[in-house]
């Protein structure tokens, strides 16, 4: 029997660890800081935990990080998942032939690359990244993986920005987001 890494306590000791970046980076926004979580190895731990036991056992064939926090969070998943790991990049830093997709921003556009033939026809992949705010740019990056024949199977993010509904924009795939923010926190 798997013992959950999850509970109110090891979430809470988690939300100690996220720092609040007033006006970063601009006027008005609070930036939500993990780099004291990955400073602390006991959370770093919890976090990797509690996202990989939602996933045991799912065969999961590909992890795909989105640049660049989600490298971190992913890398450590795929090990632990026995899955593999595909960046997806910001324009012009792959160094081999890419898929592209542009895709919008509250004032323009950006647009993520993955190396083409990084998931397999019908592979199962997880999509992470570090923090879900409208998920613009995870949706963009499940259009590469469907584009490469990718099937995704859920999306994981260590911090949910609730007030933004990001999650909504990715439905009808679930979302597995261990802490929840509201505007006011």
């Amino acid at each position: 029997m798997v013992v959950p890494a999850t509970s109110v306590d090891t979430l809470a000791y988690v939300r100690a660890l996220i720092r609040n970046v007033p006006d970063f980076p601009k006027p008005g926004i609070i930036f939500k800081d993990i780099t004291p979580l990955l400073a602390d190895p006991k959370g770093f731990h919890i976090v990797i935990d509690s996202l990989s036991e939602r996933f045991i056992g799912e065969h999961i064939d590909a992890i795909v990080g989105i640049e660049s926090r989600g490298f971190i969070f992913g890398g450590a998943l795929a090990a632990r998942l026995n899955a593999s790991f595909v960046p997806v990049r910001k324009t012009g830093r792959l160094p081999a032939a890419v898929d592209r997709v542009t895709y919008d921003l509250e004032y323009g556009s950006a647009e993520l690359e993955m190396h083409k033939h990084s998931i397999h026809e019908g592979a199962k992949v997880l999509v992470v990244d570090d923090l879900l705010a409208t998920g613009g740019t995870a949706s963009a990056t499940a259009q590469l993986v469907r584009r490469q024949g990718g099937y995704v199977a859920s999306f994981a993010f260590v911090i949910e920005l609730d007030f933004l509904a990001g999650r909504e924009r990715l439905m009808p795939v679930p979302v597995v987001s261990l802490l929840h923010y509201a505007m006011t926190e």
